[in-house]
């Protein structure tokens, strides 16, 4: 593992544009259970909450699950030494940008600036009616269901349900970055999820080198991925960061 650990600080100080795609497993390490898996959300609520049409239909049955599933535990929840480095790397000009499939604002609570939500984030809701963003904390989150405070309208929290279309600038951004790579960090994600799993591939295609961290192999490890070091990523930033200086 150490020559592994030395081979990846040697690519990333000679890299050009180094990007992390983080998912799931670097939230794990910060408390915020996985959505798959033993222990996941889905052990213990119906996906079904997440389907947007059954939202609209039923919002007084769908958020009092969305508040105990999301808000009552990512309010809680803090940046791991993963997030730290990461946003370190960030300030040394280390890293470009993170791709998150995550919706916790844990990077952004790390000290990431350039942080692209592919499925969005909990900090906001959108309104169904008129369309207007309101943040959580200029909310009554005590109602059920959650109203707009300009229209009255239906409130749906500001990330992407089953049903929806990713957000286009997202996308964008995402390629863009990717396309320009030529350090790709896969951070703490199985690469099951669609369409997000395709953009290590895009990295790959276009030369750059997968580095991956996870806890064990994913869709990645025995296809694209060059080095994988297997293991907790608030193990393995630190420790990289650590041989850089």
């Amino acid at each position: 593992m150490q020559n592994k650990l030395k081979d990846v600080v040697n690519i990333l100080q000679q890299a050009r544009h180094t990007v992390a795609f983080t998912g799931a497993g670097i939230s794990a390490e910060s408390g915020i259970p996985t959505f798959r898996g033993k222990g996941g959300i889905w052990d213990k609520y119906d996906p079904i909450i997440l389907e947007i049409d059954y939202f609209k239909k039923n919002p007084d049955k769908a958020w009092p699950h969305i508040k105990d599933m999301f808000y009552n535990v990512i309010d809680k929840a803090q940046p791991n030494p993963a997030h730290k480095v990461l946003a370190q790397w960030e300030q040394q000009g280390l890293l470009k940008a993170i791709i998150t499939q995550n919706i916790d604002n844990l990077h952004q609570k790390a000290g990431n600036k350039n942080v692209i939500e592919y499925h969005g984030n909990t900090r906001d809701l959108i309104c169904l009616n008129c369309g207007k963003i309101t943040p959580v904390k200029q909310t009554d989150m005590t109602q059920n269901p959650v109203t707009c405070p300009h229209c009255g309208g239906l409130l749906k929290p500001d990330f992407v349900f089953f049903g929806e279309s990713i957000p286009l600038e997202a996308q964008q951004q995402s390629l863009w970055h990717t396309q320009s790579s030529d350090v790709y960090l896969v951070i703490g994600t199985t690469g099951i999820i669609m369409p997000a799993s395709l953009l290590p591939y895009e990295a790959k295609k276009n030369g750059a080198t997968i580095i991956e961290i996870n806890l064990t192999p994913s869709n990645y490890t025995n296809t694209i991925t060059d080095i994988f070091l297997q293991g907790k990523a608030g193990d393995i930033l630190p420790g990289l960061q650590k041989l850089m200086n």
